[in-house]
């Protein structure tokens, strides 16, 4: 099992799947790193030499920012958008879409399920 950025990959994956379990790579960026190792892309993980791994690791760790130091870096945004208090840092600390989006329906994922008002008493 190949291990890169602290992410166990799958093993009966194509690689260019696979390393788009990383934190911060999709796609694209997993083509990237792969032509630029000199992998190919249909190669599947438990198929890759040492020697590959290794080329893919260092790549990785030379150009991406990926998992815990990304993951701190947009936290840290987002917090920094809150301290200053601009109109995104409000809608993050109150849970709302961030950009945009309507309220008044839709907008379930941020607001969360939906709670219920007390009927009008007789």
């Amino acid at each position: 099992m190949a291990r890169i950025a602290g992410v166990d990959l799958p093993k009966n994956k194509r690689m260019e799947i696979a390393l788009t379990y990383i934190y911060g790579i999709g796609r694209s960026k997993s083509k990237e790193i792969l032509r630029e190792a000199a992998v190919g892309p249909d190669t599947r993980t438990e198929q890759l030499a040492d020697a590959e791994i290794t080329s893919i690791r260092s790549i990785i760790d030379k150009e991406q920012k990926v998992e815990g130091d990304l993951r701190r870096d947009v936290s840290m945004s987002i917090k920094r958008l809150m301290d200053v208090g601009s109109y995104r840092g409000l809608r993050h600390r109150k849970g709302l879409p961030v950009r945009g989006q309507r309220t008044s329906t839709n907008a379930r994922t941020r607001k969360g399920p939906r709670r219920s008002i007390a009927g009008k008493k007789k």
